[in-house]
C-alpha cells in the first residue's frame, strides 16, 4: 500500500504513454539569470532563485506533475525508495524532462551515491543549460568526490547565472585547495 499511488501512475494504461512536450523556458529563465545579476541584494536574489524554481519544476502534464510531486514528496521525508520509484517512472513516461533527472541526481546525492548523481546533472543541464540548481549539485557532488578544481569550475558557472546562490560561501574554500595544488 505504501507504494500504490506511485505504481498507478506509473503503470496506468489509460494514461497516454509519452508525457506532451516539455516547454522551453529559455527566455524566461535568461531574463531571471539576468534579474539575479542586477539585483541589489541577497534578498532579492533568494527572491529571484525561487522564481526560477516555478520553471524546472513545472512539469509538462498533470501525470508528470503528479510523479515529480511524488518524488520529491517522498525525498523530503527520506523515503529514498519511494522517491526513486517515481522519478523511474517520471523519466520513463517523460525521458526530455530535465528535473527528472536533477531530482534522480539529488537522491543519489542524499544516498551519498555521487558517482550515480553526476551523469544525471550533466544530463539535466544538457536539457536546460540555465538550471542554476543542477549546476550547483554538480559542483557539491564533484567536491563530494574531491575533485576540487572541478567543483570549483561549476561553482563559478554557476555564481555567474545567480551571484546570490548560499554556496557562494564555497567558493574560497575551493579555491584555496584550487591553489594548494
Amino acid at each position: 500500500m505504501k507504494y500504490a499511488l506511485i505504481a498507478l501512475l506509473v503503470a496506468s494504461p489509460a494514461l497516454a504513454e509519452t508525457c506532451a512536450p516539455v516547454q522551453d523556458y529559455t527566455v524566461e529563465l535568461n531574463s531571471l539569470i539576468d534579474a539575479a545579476n542586477a539585483a541589489p541584494d541577497f534578498s532579492a536574489g533568494r527572491m529571484i532563485s525561487d522564481q526560477m524554481w516555478h520553471y524546472w519544476a513545472k512539469a509538462p502534464d498533470l501525470r508528470a506533475q503528479e510523479l515529480l510531486d511524488e518524488a520529491m514528496s517522498r525525498r523530503e521525508s527520506y523515503d529514498y525508495d519511494g522517491a526513486m520509484l517515481a522519478i523511474e517512472g517520471l523519466l520513463a513516461y517523460c525521458p526530455d524532462y530535465a528535473e527528472g533527472y536533477n531530482q534522480r541526481a539529488f537522491v543519489n546525492f542524499l544516498r551519498q551515491d555521487y558517482e550515480a548523481a553526476l551523469p544525471d546533472l550533466v544530463r539535466t543541464l544538457e536539457i536546460t543549460p540555465q538550471h542554476v540548481a543542477a549546476l550547483t549539485g554538480q559542483a557539491m557532488t564533484l567536491m563530494a568526490l574531491d575533485r576540487k578544481a572541478e567543483a570549483a569550475l561549476a561553482l563559478r558557472a554557476a555564481l555567474e547565472m545567480n551571484p546570490w546562490l548560499s554556496e557562494r560561501r564555497l567558493l574560497p574554500v575551493l579555491e584555496a585547495e584550487e591553489d594548494a595544488l
